[in-house]
């Protein structure tokens, strides 16, 4: 036998051996759950754990170490990530002894009953303001926690951290990808040392909606929704084709690693997802992309032989779908409190199978789309009304809003145009509200007010009082 045809038959063997490899991954465990816990009227923990069972998922992700929780997935085979409050980082980072008490507390209580895989150092902690030491504290910590754990003999639970896209400086072309001054050489650099020596991941958030929805008249909404079409981009630098928007922002993150000297360590998606609502204003908000999104997701990543990306063809990608539920506690715009795949009662928003194994004719017919072109006309917040309603909070949010200046409430003071003596909190509220977010909106202000406050395209205005409208 000639030295080349052993060479050759090598490299087929090897080959083989990747592609059984790759066969054989679990399915279940390669798409997971982000499970979420900002609301006042989600499910207990052990009826949380039971719902995502029913989602035929083999992963769950939360975002402290709650005890209910994971003593509930004690008596479950889901494999869980749990995660290290961004508060608790730099104290954590100075002192094997707090790491160990951390350990102790939040894993060795529960380990290996309920399957902790995953040990999250902090969430999204490079997305915050520098403070001048959580940044920099964060390997610190791990290598402490890391430390921990094997003092333990606790070998299969990988450590990370949580980024997003924003720690980018460059994202387009894929290929431009690259780490932001600011943290590449002190933070990325060292992250990614430890993530390679560790064989972990980094673990990455990244959302198709938002790059979209922002400039939804250069980015196609099927591209973003990973739909299969003709619609393609081809990196300049490359040469590289790309066929949906995901692949290029993991790419580009890929092409930032390898920039820091670091083009291996494998990416894990720890949080992605669609919104299925939220405020009039914004686009594509729905339950058909957000069911769309998600079923392409799970097709691509449990497609077997795995199908990667561009840059990493092959490689096998796991994500953690965001979120279960709907969490009405979560401030800002509303399609933060509309990512869920369940309702808060457990019924679920649309159909989804994390398996993979669906075919799309069994799926029941979706609502459709109403809003996937932006939306042109005034808009206005008004408070809730109706059912019970919490004066103490209303007149609050009122005070918080008039508080704000520049006139806001002027105009429902005593004597003029929009007061009353018959004047109800909600009318008030409305006024306030309305105002503070005409006068805001350009600087973050969201007509939200703890879910007191909702959008309408109804004009309030009634007799000498007129209330200005948004235009949108």
């Amino acid at each position: 036998m000639s030295p080349r045809f052993r060479e050759t038959e090598v490299g087929v063997l090897l080959l083989l051996i990747s592609f059984l490899s790759a066969c054989s991954a679990d399915i279940s465990k390669v798409i997971g759950v982000d499970y979420g816990q900002l609301g006042d009227n989600l499910p207990s923990p052990s009826r949380s754990i039971s719902l995502i069972q029913t989602l035929k998922t083999g992963r769950v992700k939360i975002y402290d170490a709650n005890p209910q929780i994971l003593q509930a997935l004690c008596k479950t085979d889901l494999q869980a990530a749990i995660m290290v409050p961004n508060q608790l980082i730099s104290n954590i980072s100075s002192s094997q002894s707090l790491a160990d008490e951390w350990i102790q507390t939040n894993i060795l209580r529960f380990y290996p009953q309920a399957k902790i895989r995953i040990l999250l150092v902090g969430n999204e902690v490079l997305s915050l303001p520098d403070d001048g030491q959580t940044w920099y504290n964060i390997v610190p910590a791990m290598r402490l926690l890391k430390k921990s754990l094997k003092a333990h003999n606790i070998k299969n639970v990988k450590v990370g951290t949580t980024v997003a896209m924003d720690a980018l400086q460059t994202s387009f072309p894929p290929s431009s990808g690259a780490f932001r001054p600011d943290i590449s050489k002190t933070v990325m650099k060292p992250l990614l040392q430890f993530l390679n020596r560790t064989k972990s991941f980094f673990f990455l958030d990244v959302y198709t909606y938002f790059p979209w929805s922002s400039d939804p008249a250069n980015v196609k909404l099927e591209y973003a929704l990973l739909q299969p079409t003709n619609i393609t981009y081809t990196d300049p630098g490359t040469g590289l084709t790309y066929t949906n928007l995901l692949d290029q922002m993991l790419d580009a993150v890929a092409f930032a690693m390898a920039k820091v000297g670091y083009p291996d360590v494998r990416i894990w998606i720890a949080e992605t997802g669609w919104p299925n609502g939220g405020d009039i204003d914004q686009i594509g908000a729905n339950i058909y992309n957000a069911a769309t999104y998600n079923r392409n997701l799970v097709k691509k990543l449990s497609a077997r032989p795995a199908v990667g990306t561009p840059v990493r063809p092959g490689w096998v990608l796991r994500a953690f779908i965001f979120a279960l539920y709907n969490e009405n506690q979560k401030g800002g715009p509303g399609t933060e409190r509309h990512w869920g795949l369940l309702y808060p009662n457990g019924t679920e928003v649309y159909e989804v199978d994390l398996t993979g194994k669906k075919p799309e004719s069994k799926y029941k017919p979706l609502p459709p789309a109403t809003n996937n072109e932006p939306y042109k006309g005034k808009i206005w917040c008004v408070a809730v009304g109706g059912g019970e309603v919490n004066e103490t909070a209303l007149a609050s949010a009122v005070n918080y809003a008039c508080g704000q200046g520049n006139g806001t409430c002027d105009a429902i003071r005593p004597g003029r145009e929009c007061y009353s003596r018959s004047n109800s909190l909600i009318s008030q509220g409305s006024y306030a509200f309305n105002s503070y977010w005409h006068q805001f909106r350009s600087v973050g202000g969201t007509c939200f007010f703890g879910g007191l406050a909702v959008q309408t395209t109804k004009d309030p205005s009634h007799g000498r009082c007129k209330y200005p409208g948004t235009t949108i």
